[in-house]
């Protein structure tokens, strides 16, 4: 299920990205090439970026799929951005949530999308929960899988994990509490991008020096793009991008680690 993309780089129109390749993620929306769960993904998008001088990224989110809306191609014609995050949504399950269900999800500086499912929900995730405090159970956005592994995560970032750090052990996390699952999650804080690759694929293209693109699949056919080994983290910026097997992840987390007690 879902299709998604960050970028980060210099200033580009967001159709250069998402519309204009042979394979961009608007028409991954009806024919992927690489998307091993579900083939169509109209049951929502998101386009997530991030305008010079403000740390707060702005979102254009619909319900439909993107090529139903008739205002997105031009908007994507004309708004630049350096960074941006935007994915195509195929529901695991059917809901009520609409717009508020497909990502990117936000707070503060950081945008998030996952691409997968967790296997039995809601009630896999149950014993999960005990660790939220009421206040972001109440502030999540949808009643989907996605809505509540972003708040897993973004409980690691606001207790002051690193971003890298609170991608993995969320998805170890999850993983351990609902075997079988597809975690394949997406951050950005529009200078960085982390991912995990954890049951579909994962690509980046880096130009070191200018820009890097993570994605669910290419989207054209440059020989630069390299594929991310399944149960990986990926972090990136600009410059460089590194991969670290999810193992190791689990390794330092088994290791005694001392840290400050979250509030």
């Amino acid at each position: 299920m879902c299709r998604h993309l960050a970028y980060v780089g210099p200033a580009v129109p967001l159709g250069r990205l998402l519309v204009e390749p042979p394979h961009s993620l608007y028409r991954q929306s009806w024919a992927p090439r690489r998307q091993r769960h579900g083939t169509v993904n109209a049951d929502g998008f998101g386009v997530g970026w991030y305008a010079d001088g403000d740390p707060a990224p702005a979102r254009y989110r619909r319900t439909g799929p993107i090529w139903g809306d008739q205002s997105f191609a031009d908007l994507a014609r004309v708004v630049r951005a350096g960074a941006l995050l935007a994915a195509v949504r195929d529901a695991t399950v059917g809901g009520a949530d609409g717009e508020a269900a497909a990502a990117p999800f936000a707070a503060g500086p950081w945008l998030f999308s996952h691409n997968g499912a967790v296997l039995g929900w809601p009630g896999s995730l149950a014993p999960l929960v005990q660790g939220l405090p009421a206040v972001e159970l109440l502030s999540l956005e949808a009643r989907c899988d996605s809505a509540l592994v972003w708040a897993l995560m973004l409980h690691r970032l606001r207790g002051g994990d690193d971003e890298s750090q609170a991608l993995a052990d969320t998805v170890l996390e999850v993983a351990e509490a609902a075997p079988g699952s597809r975690l394949n999650l997406l951050l950005t804080n529009g200078g960085t991008i982390s991912a995990t690759a954890w049951g579909d694929t994962l690509w980046y293209l880096n130009e070191p020096g200018h820009h890097t693109v993570v994605a669910s699949e290419p989207h054209d056919d440059d020989p630069r793009w390299q594929e991310v080994p399944d149960r990986t983290l990926l972090t990136a910026s600009r410059t460089e991008v590194l991969l670290t097997p999810l193992k190791d992840m689990t390794d330092h987390m088994a290791s005694p680690q001392p840290k400050e007690p979250r509030t």
